[in-house]
């Protein structure tokens, strides 16, 4: 089903942990509204709109759906049995108080994560953040759809090597790279993988920068010819089956001088910081120390705009952060970014980015195309 895309017994498997963490808080139920932990505990997949979801799932006994009408068909491509609606939004009677009672359990729990509709002052309902917990450590299943992500976000940037400088040769700018490479990879993507999964649990993400624009950590692919000179920096997130994965890289056009091959370096270096930091019990706050002080050390220390990552998982941001202040332990099957970045205001910038999976004995990374191209292979002729 393509509802499902990691199948039943994995959700069953979800959903016993979560009635495990609610049995021990003592409460006989928990309700969920952010929506991708609606997926993660039930494989209901559909195209989100302002209609709130939930999922309920009871200390004992089987969870119910709680949906809009409208997706009543689509739920029933899910293993859940107990499907209830409502019939619009914002309604009469108020979609959460609708919900609540659906549950009918006292005490509740209620994982919102933000969700517009929560209102703490719901009786017999308390906030709680056991899906976020759970959603840190990823399992096989959920391992294995990142794997595949990477490998998709590496097909990306090799794209992007390899049709960069021709497009840019014929006038091409950065919107024209971008689009190529990801038609192209989107295509093979849905290809090998259509079979198994609904259009929308594949996809490809990304942004190119060039030049004085690079030096924009969150700029807007533009209609910007890149020059020679210039860096390129590429940052491509891939979805498989729901799973988020990024690769990234950044590219000098022409010849690279002194100053760029010493911020490559650099990059390189933090980046291994960062790998060699992320053990079984460190704080993410640690890492994050540990690797930005690579780049403080390389002279850098003015050019440093962000954290070194964050958690990507069914989200492509999401917790834990590889930051100042979060003191949450390093666990295997945890998944993070790695992003040194270097911005120079006016002049360029320079990011990477790799994807780590925790695992008991180091780091994995499945994102592999920063090792296959090291700096000097990104230096590309125009």
């Amino acid at each position: 089903m393509t509802m499902m895309p990691l199948g039943e017994a994995f959700y069953r498997g979800r959903v016993q942990a979560i009635r495990e963490q609610v049995l021990a808080s003592g409460a006989k139920g928990i309700l969920l509204l952010n929506m991708p932990d609606v997926v993660y505990a039930s494989g209901f997949v559909h195209s989100p709109s302002e209609r709130p979801i939930g999922l309920f799932v009871p200390a004992s006994g089987e969870p119910v759906l709680l949906i809009p009408l409208l997706e009543q068909e689509n739920a029933a491509e899910t293993w859940i049995k107990d499907i209830r609606v409502y019939f619009e939004f914002p309604g009469t009677e108020t979609v959460l108080d609708w919900m609540v009672a659906q549950c009918d359990v006292n005490p509740l729990l209620v994982e919102s994560n933000g969700s517009a509709w929560w209102r703490p002052e719901v009786p017999f309902a308390t906030p709680t953040n056991i899906l976020n917990r759970l959603r840190w450590v990823k399992q096989p299943e959920e391992l294995a759809c990142i794997r595949l992500a990477a490998h998709y976000a590496d097909l990306c940037l090799s794209h992007v090597r390899d049709q960069a400088p021709p497009i840019i040769r014929r006038g091409g700018s950065e919107l024209n790279i971008l689009e190529a490479s990801i038609s192209a990879t989107l295509r093979q993507m849905r290809d090998e993988l259509g079979s198994r999964y609904a259009r929308r649990l594949l996809n490809v993400v990304g942004t190119v920068h060039s030049g004085a624009r690079a030096a924009l950590p969150h700029g807007e692919t533009s209609t910007r010819i890149p020059q020679h000179g210039d860096t390129l920096i590429a940052g491509i997130g891939a979805c498989v089956g729901g799973y988020y994965a990024e690769s990234g890289a950044t590219f000098i056009l022409g010849q690279a001088n002194a100053e760029q091959r010493h911020i490559l370096a650099a990059c390189v270096d933090c980046d291994s910081a960062a790998a060699a930091a992320l053990q079984v019990g460190a704080t993410c706050a640690s890492v994050n120390d540990a690797a930005l002080a690579v780049l403080h050390a390389a002279g850098l220390t003015q050019a440093i705009r962000h954290r070194i990552g964050h958690g990507m998982g069914l989200q492509g941001h999401e917790a834990p952060w590889l930051a100042p202040g979060d003191l949450t332990q390093v666990q295997p099957g945890m998944v993070f970014s790695s992003e040194p970045g270097v911005y120079r205001p006016l002049v360029d910038g320079y990011r990477t980015i790799n994807t780590y999976i925790v695992t008991a004995d180091g780091v994995e990374i499945p994102s592999r195309f920063l090792s296959a191209y090291p700096p000097e292979q990104r230096i590309l002729s125009i």
